[in-house]
């Protein structure tokens, strides 16, 4: 079916807004998928906070050329669909890192997370990248460890001594 002008521009227009606003990009070729397949991909992508679509590649060109991912233009051949990480930036990556191991029909071509285009080979490395909240929880370790190490070795002091009396009951 023909897309209209006014179709294309809207499609652009999302486009370009869900980029705007997301962390990172990841683009898949999806040729040889049936439909239950994608649609139980779509739904682990909203379950996830990723933004999934399939369009023409010129189109995302378009939508593509003023944002971060306009390096991933080189890299927009044949059916793809493409996944915007919008809460972490491994989102996408992961979905799709996840999905392809059932179905090995699904192939990422593609990575941005804003720095660059990146390879297929760098997906195991962008979809190990943490949540927010999993940062969050690692930066709050790293600034408790130190704090947790003093008060045990100060603590050590007074339980040392209270072992020794008890050896030395023990003893007599």
């Amino acid at each position: 079916m023909a897309l209209g002008l006014a179709a294309k521009k809207e499609i652009v227009a999302e486009i370009s807004d869900v980029a705007s606003q997301a962390l990172s990009v990841a683009v898949a070729e999806y040729r040889g998928m049936e439909v239950g397949e994608l649609t139980e991909l779509r739904n682990k992508a909203r379950e996830q906070g990723v933004f999934l679509k399939v369009i023409r590649n010129t189109l995302a060109k378009r939508a593509l050329a003023d944002s971060k991912f306009a390096d991933i233009d080189s890299a927009l051949t044949g059916p793809l669909i493409y996944g915007f990480s919008i809460e972490a930036p491994g989102g996408a990556a992961r979905l799709f890192k996840d999905f392809s191991k059932d179905n090995k029909k699904l192939n990422v071509t593609a990575l941005s997370i804003g720095s660059g285009l990146l390879g297929p080979e760098k997906l195991d490395a962008v979809a190990s990248l943490p949540t927010r909240d999993e940062a969050l929880a690692k930066l709050l370790a790293t600034f408790k460890a130190p704090i947790g190490k003093f008060v045990q070795t100060i603590n050590e002091v007074p339980s040392k001594f209270v072992r020794v009396l008890a050896a030395v009951k023990d003893e007599k």
